[in-house]
Protein backbone atom coordinates (compact mmCIF):
# COMPACT_ATOMS: atom_id res chain seq x y z
CA UNK A 1 0.00 0.00 0.00
CA UNK A 2 1.89 3.01 -1.17
CA UNK A 3 -0.15 6.10 0.38
CA UNK A 4 2.11 8.96 -0.26
CA UNK A 5 1.21 8.50 -4.04
CA UNK A 6 -2.21 8.88 -2.96
CA UNK A 7 -1.81 12.62 -1.70
CA UNK A 8 -0.43 15.40 -4.16
CA UNK A 9 2.22 17.46 -3.21
CA UNK A 10 0.21 20.89 -3.31
CA UNK A 11 -2.33 18.78 -0.99
CA UNK A 12 0.80 18.47 1.05
CA UNK A 13 1.92 22.55 1.17
CA UNK A 14 -1.71 23.18 1.86
CA UNK A 15 -1.76 20.70 5.08
CA UNK A 16 1.07 22.11 6.21
CA UNK A 17 -0.17 25.82 5.76
CA UNK A 18 -3.30 25.05 7.32
CA UNK A 19 -1.25 23.01 10.36
CA UNK A 20 0.71 26.45 11.09
CA UNK A 21 -1.85 28.59 11.21
CA UNK A 22 -4.15 26.48 13.44
CA UNK A 23 -0.66 26.46 15.79
CA UNK A 24 -0.34 30.34 14.84
CA UNK A 25 -3.97 30.85 16.52
CA UNK A 26 -3.25 28.50 19.36
CA UNK A 27 0.03 30.49 20.86
CA UNK A 28 -2.11 33.46 19.80
CA UNK A 29 -4.81 32.49 22.34
CA UNK A 30 -2.41 31.77 25.39
CA UNK A 31 -0.74 35.43 24.57
CA UNK A 32 -3.85 36.53 24.96
CA UNK A 33 -5.16 34.85 28.17
CA UNK A 34 -1.96 35.66 29.53
CA UNK A 35 -2.03 39.16 28.70
CA UNK A 36 -5.27 39.20 29.91
CA UNK A 37 -4.38 37.47 33.44
CA UNK A 38 -1.16 39.97 34.27
CA UNK A 39 -3.11 43.03 33.37
CA UNK A 40 -3.74 44.40 36.71
CA UNK A 41 -6.55 46.96 35.40
CA UNK A 42 -8.71 44.24 34.27
CA UNK A 43 -10.58 43.16 37.39
CA UNK A 44 -12.08 39.94 37.93
CA UNK A 45 -15.72 39.88 36.55
CA UNK A 46 -14.00 41.76 33.28
CA UNK A 47 -11.60 38.70 33.14
CA UNK A 48 -13.66 36.19 33.64
CA UNK A 49 -15.91 37.67 31.11
CA UNK A 50 -13.49 37.74 28.74
CA UNK A 51 -11.90 34.18 29.63
CA UNK A 52 -15.63 32.74 28.40
CA UNK A 53 -15.50 34.56 25.33
CA UNK A 54 -12.57 33.17 24.07
CA UNK A 55 -13.33 30.26 25.64
CA UNK A 56 -16.55 29.82 23.95
CA UNK A 57 -16.19 31.71 20.80
CA UNK A 58 -13.06 31.18 20.32
CA UNK A 59 -12.00 32.87 16.93
CA UNK A 60 -14.24 35.57 17.33
CA UNK A 61 -13.27 35.71 21.02
CA UNK A 62 -9.26 36.46 19.10
CA UNK A 63 -10.09 38.84 16.99
CA UNK A 64 -12.61 40.66 19.06
CA UNK A 65 -9.62 41.21 21.80
CA UNK A 66 -7.27 42.33 19.78
CA UNK A 67 -9.39 44.90 18.51
CA UNK A 68 -10.74 45.94 21.61
CA UNK A 69 -6.82 45.77 23.61
CA UNK A 70 -4.14 44.60 21.29
CA UNK A 71 -2.59 48.20 21.45
CA UNK A 72 -1.92 48.30 25.30
CA UNK A 73 -0.71 44.46 24.98
CA UNK A 74 2.56 45.66 24.36
CA UNK A 75 2.69 48.61 26.08
CA UNK A 76 1.74 46.29 28.91
CA UNK A 77 4.76 43.65 28.43
CA UNK A 78 6.97 46.18 28.22
CA UNK A 79 6.29 47.58 31.45
CA UNK A 80 6.16 44.08 32.93
CA UNK A 81 9.54 43.74 31.11
CA UNK A 82 11.22 46.94 32.08
CA UNK A 83 9.70 45.94 36.28
CA UNK A 84 11.52 42.92 36.06
CA UNK A 85 14.40 44.26 35.10
CA UNK A 86 14.37 47.05 37.77
CA UNK A 87 14.06 44.08 40.32
CA UNK A 88 17.24 42.10 38.81
CA UNK A 89 19.42 45.14 38.81
CA UNK A 90 18.23 45.84 42.45
CA UNK A 91 18.99 42.62 43.44
CA UNK A 92 22.49 42.62 41.95
CA UNK A 93 23.31 45.79 43.69
CA UNK A 94 22.00 44.33 46.98
CA UNK A 95 24.28 41.23 46.12
CA UNK A 96 27.27 42.92 45.30
CA UNK A 97 27.04 45.04 48.36
CA UNK A 98 26.48 42.33 50.98
CA UNK A 99 28.98 39.87 49.82
CA UNK A 100 31.89 41.20 51.67
CA UNK A 101 32.28 37.67 52.70
CA UNK A 102 32.00 36.49 49.27
CA UNK A 103 34.65 38.49 47.66
CA UNK A 104 37.13 38.01 50.52
CA UNK A 105 36.42 33.95 49.74
CA UNK A 106 37.05 34.48 45.91
CA UNK A 107 40.64 36.59 46.78
CA UNK A 108 41.49 33.44 48.77
CA UNK A 109 40.92 31.24 46.15
CA UNK A 110 42.57 33.14 43.65
CA UNK A 111 45.93 33.35 46.08
CA UNK A 112 45.43 29.99 46.63
CA UNK A 113 45.70 29.27 42.89
CA UNK A 114 48.57 31.49 42.39
CA UNK A 115 50.75 29.74 44.99
CA UNK A 116 49.72 26.31 43.83
CA UNK A 117 51.08 27.75 39.89
CA UNK A 118 54.30 29.00 41.46
CA UNK A 119 53.62 32.76 40.75
CA UNK A 120 54.11 33.75 44.50
CA UNK A 121 55.66 32.11 47.58
CA UNK A 122 54.58 30.33 50.45
CA UNK A 123 55.50 33.92 52.32
CA UNK A 124 53.60 35.64 50.47
CA UNK A 125 50.63 34.20 50.35
CA UNK A 126 50.70 33.91 54.09
CA UNK A 127 51.00 37.94 54.13
CA UNK A 128 48.41 38.35 51.46
CA UNK A 129 46.21 36.48 53.50
CA UNK A 130 47.19 38.38 56.82
CA UNK A 131 46.24 41.50 54.60
CA UNK A 132 42.75 40.06 53.60
CA UNK A 133 41.48 38.53 56.75
CA UNK A 134 42.24 41.66 58.79
CA UNK A 135 40.68 43.82 56.36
Amino acid sequence: MDLAADYPLLNVFWTIFWFMLWILWFMLLFRILIDLFHDDSVHGWAKAGWAVFLVLLPFLGVFVYLIARGRGMGERELSRTQKSEERFRAYVRESAASSGEGATADQLAKLSELRTAGHITDEEFAKAKAKLLNS
